[in-house]
């Protein structure tokens, strides 16, 4: 009886790891992510009304949304209660891997705040390179003096109510989006001449690729189902020849 036990105890766990797994891993295609500022961050994107600069303090970074050439990310509030704001970024490809989160930023004159410019998550050549309004593209452009990723959209840069869902009309646009850089010169130029896309055979992982995984288990716990039984019923006539 014991060993029966024993058996069915090591079965269910299997079972249960099985079943687990893909959920330990839910938040890998959102990459959330805490991140602490020591001063104050313009940000790009459509954002609440009066924030286009975060203050010095912690936020939290998640994908909203993800397609093989752009991303939505969004910057929530600490207790991830608000959310400040929806930014189109698209994958930009880096040589070198870190173990750390890195933001970089478009470093601006004395005075003024840094403009937001990429996030990298840990462990991953690509990143997120974030794109600005036109307006705001052409003046970053020109005071930092390197080309900004910029689009055209018909959206407002300001909201009165946190953007929830990828279903959002404003999401929806943004994923139609053109994107353009401009140089400091004024000139607009393709993307590829100013961002490294991640190659062909690293294409970022996207919430649509992940899902399937989930189901993807489903013939095995039927496997370890039927090996479960069998295991029991040789325990069982193990035990009968013993007695």
């Amino acid at each position: 009886m014991k060993l029966f036990q024993a058996v069915t105890t090591v079965c269910c766990l299997i079972l249960v790891g099985v079943v687990s797994g893909p959920n330990a891993k839910a938040d890998e295609w959102n990459r959330k992510t805490t991140i602490t500022f020591s001063g104050p961050v313009e940000i790009p994107g459509v954002h609440l009304a009066g924030w286009s600069i975060l203050p010095a303090g912690t936020y939290v970074f998640k994908i909203l949304d993800s397609q093989s050439d752009r991303h939505i990310v969004q910057i929530f509030s600490k207790d991830e209660s608000t959310i400040y704001a929806t930014i189109l970024a698209i994958p930009n490809y880096r040589l070198k891997t870190t173990d750390k989160t890195v933001i970089t930023f478009r470093e601006r004159p004395a005075g003024q705040p840094e403009a937001l410019r990429a996030w990298f998550y840990p462990g991953r050549n690509w990143g997120e390179e974030f794109v600005y309004s036109k307006a705001k593209a052409t003046a970053l452009a020109k005071s930092t003096n390197v080309p900004v990723l910029f689009t055209e959209i018909g959206v407002p840069v300001e909201v009165e109510e946190s953007i929830k869902s990828a279903d959002s009309p404003v999401v929806a646009e943004l994923k139609r989006a053109s994107i353009m850089a401009i140089k400091p010169t004024g000139e607009e130029v393709q993307v590829a001449e100013v961002v490294t896309t991640p190659p062909a055979t690293e294409t970022p992982v996207t919430r649509e690729q992940t899902l399937p995984s989930t189901a993807s288990n489903l013939p095995m716990i039927g496997l370890l189902g039927v090996l479960a039984l069998g295991v029991f019923f040789a325990a069982r006539a193990a035990t009968v020849r013993i007695q």
